[in-house]
């Protein structure tokens, strides 16, 4: 078998917009699947630029699935981008120290946790997802959506703020590819099946597990 180099940084040969994203990523709060690609119009180093307000001493993570596909000018705004919103004033006055280095003693700016994206996910160019969001596995983000509530698995959603649009498989069938999680497969018995895993032959699919 000739598979496709998960280790490869840029694995179309003399193409260098098109990175298996695990393999540039240097932010260890952030964690990529294998044969995840992110691909930029300009420079695949914009992927980690475009992660906003994402401090260390806050601790989030983007957690990114296996095979998913993310677009150029996709933004991740973490929770170091959260302020404070039933006090009186939202303005973040510690973080400028000297005599207001006390002002948050006691409190705690809002978190709403890490952001998760599952796993054969597709992004589409310039969405944006706010902190805390969970994408299911094989969901569809829209061109430009802005998603800032989590999406179940095989949705397609789009807008902004990020609307369903509309599911792609009956629940039975994302149960079926929920339950067989082709995705974990070898990546041998992935490649035996690459023209099925193309096709939308579910019978066939059922066959198989």
């Amino acid at each position: 078998m000739n598979i496709p180099d998960r280790d490869s940084a840029f694995p179309l040969e003399t193409y260098y917009r098109l990175c298996f994203l695990k393999n540039i990523i240097k932010n260890p709060n952030i964690i990529v699947g294998d044969y995840t690609y992110y691909d930029d119009f300009e420079d695949v180093e914009n992927f980690e630029k475009n992660i906003k307000y994402h401090f260390d001493f806050i601790g989030d993570k983007l957690i990114i699935g296996k095979f998913c596909m993310i677009a150029s000018g996709v933004k991740f705004i973490m929770n170091g981008g959260n302020h404070l919103t039933e006090s009186i004033s939202a303005y973040p006055f510690a973080i400028f120290g000297k005599d207001w280095q006390n002002a948050m003693d006691g409190k705690s700016y809002p978190s709403k946790g890490d952001t998760i994206i599952g796993n054969d996910v597709w992004i589409g160019h310039n969405a944006t997802i706010m902190p805390g969001i969970t994408i299911g596995d094989g969901a569809i983000i829209a061109s430009n959506a802005t998603v800032t509530k989590n999406v179940a698995p095989y949705t397609i959603v789009g807008g902004n703020p990020g609307q369903i649009i509309k599911k792609r498989f009956s629940d039975e069938i994302v149960e079926l590819l929920l339950e067989i999680q082709w995705w974990n497969w070898d990546i041998e018995k992935i490649t035996q099946n690459v023209q099925l895993l193309t096709s939308n032959d579910f019978e066939k699919l059922k066959s198989i597990i």
